[in-house]
């Protein structure tokens, strides 16, 4: 367990494969101050969806705003390493050192910018849901970790 207020994060995964799985390494805010979510910010290092077999996404969520990129062969088959850097100003995000987004603090306020609060790491693998469902789970891809 901890919480962080800028620095860098890298998780070195290798990802599910398979219509229907959702991993994700993501952050969220520890003490919610701005209010629910997005209000208080999500942090997505990477998140994947299983029926883009060749893409992640690194994403931020706040009230105003987010952002997605990113096209990475061969996740589901050899590790990468996911990292974001973090600073009051902006968040760089990078698949195997290469930046793949970048998001400025604007300096509107809390609904663009909920970043200036501590924040915790999160690793799951979600199976279906209203995203990673879309079309489906596929049975035949289980068992995964």
């Amino acid at each position: 367990k901890g919480d962080w207020k800028y620095g860098r994060i890298e998780v070195k995964a290798m990802i599910p494969a398979g219509r229907g799985m959702w991993p994700a390494i993501w952050m969220l805010p520890t003490k919610w101050e701005y209010g629910g979510w997005p209000r208080s910010g999500e942090i997505d290092i990477m998140e994947d969806v299983g029926y883009w077999p060749d893409s992640v996404l690194a994403t931020v969520h706040t009230e105003a705003d987010n952002g997605m990129i990113n096209t990475q062969p061969g996740i589901s088959t050899k590790y990468h390493v996911y990292s974001m850097e973090w600073t009051e100003n902006e968040m760089f995000f990078y698949v195997d050192g290469k930046e793949v987004n970048h998001f400025t603090n604007d300096k509107t306020g809390v609904a663009a910018w909920p970043f200036d609060k501590e924040f915790h790491l999160l690793l799951n693998i979600a199976v279906g849901g209203n995203w990673g469902g879309k079309f489906g789970v596929d049975d035949s891809v289980f068992p995964q970790k």
